[in-house]
């Protein structure tokens, strides 16, 4: 058994890790607010984006209107942008989102090349020995359009060069403070018959109407679709923030309270010993006075 000295010890190191972990939930508690705010304001943009996209790529000769919507005849690469955090501390959420792309690319029936987003997400990658093409962290807090619109450009420029078919893009939607769930979009081309998680359809299966483009119909295109493109990595993005820190808020709040149960645990235990010690020096005492008598 320990002695009193070493149990008050312990007891001091858990009590500032709980004041650690109690900090850090209040921090994740702020962030997830606003990064909850920032979602909600973007994804009825996203959410149109993602409806304008669809009935462009719905039109006659899709093929023809524009290279990001055109289907290649055969593939023969892929290329998976996965978002992942920066920083650790937040339960499983890395280690889910990487267990979820290695689920539905490790054995995909082609060669499979990352992007990733998050220094946790690239470093898990590098150590399963999969092949990285770019890697973004050190993304801010509150990402703006034009923080993220790199990551964007580069899937595109990959997917105009023909060095990938077909871009997925791959990270935590946000559902409650409770609920992330890890989700696979297929970004590029664009995949008809699949329908955003938060876009709802009057006419489910319905031929989408033919546009009349005001400009000139390649210059709008040429303009909207890489932008909208992007737009949902963006968005992506900002889910996953959220995710992350609603993640790191609960698991830091389980950790505060597994600290404050084993501390009540500690205090028990160090009470018995110090109990223990004085009923040793009373016996000694006693004894003592026996031996002199």
């Amino acid at each position: 058994m320990s002695s009193a000295r070493e149990m008050r010890l312990r007891i001091g190191s858990v009590q500032n890790i709980a004041q650690v972990t109690r900090a850090l939930e209040a921090v994740s508690a702020s962030k997830v607010r606003k990064a909850i705010a920032a979602v909600e304001k973007t994804r009825p943009y996203a959410t149109k984006a993602w409806q304008v996209l669809t009935h462009v790529a719905g039109q006659p000769g899709r093929n023809s209107l524009h290279p990001l919507l055109a289907t290649r005849g055969e593939i023969r690469n892929a290329l998976v942008l996965m978002i992942s955090g920066d920083r650790g501390l937040a339960g499983a959420y890395n280690t889910n989102i990487l267990r979820y792309t290695a689920r539905n690319f490790d054995e995909y029936p082609v060669p499979v090349q990352y992007i990733a987003v998050g220094r946790k997400g690239r470093d898990l990658l590098i150590r399963r020995g999969k092949q990285l093409i770019a890697d973004f962290s050190d993304i801010p807090a509150a990402p703006s359009f034009m923080d993220i619109s790199a990551i964007g450009r580069l899937a595109v420029r990959e997917f105009l060069a023909g060095k990938a078919d077909e871009v997925h893009l791959v990270y935590t939607d946000f559902v409650t403070m409770l609920r992330q769930e890890p989700v696979t979009k297929k970004l590029l081309p664009l995949e008809l018959g699949v329908e955003h998680k938060h876009v709802m359809r009057d006419q489910q299966g319905a031929t989408a109407p033919a546009y009349i483009f005001e400009p000139a119909e390649q210059e709008l295109l040429d303009e909207i679709i890489p932008r909208f493109t992007a737009l949902q990595v963006y968005q992506a993005v900002l889910e996953a923030i959220a995710s992350e820190h609603a993640a790191r808020m609960v698991a830091m709040r389980n950790a505060t309270e597994n600290a404050v149960d084993l501390v009540a645990h500690l205090k028990l235990e160090y009470n018995k010993v110090r109990q223990q010690a004085i009923t040793n020096d009373i016996l000694d005492i006693v004894g003592g006075a026996e031996a002199l008598s």
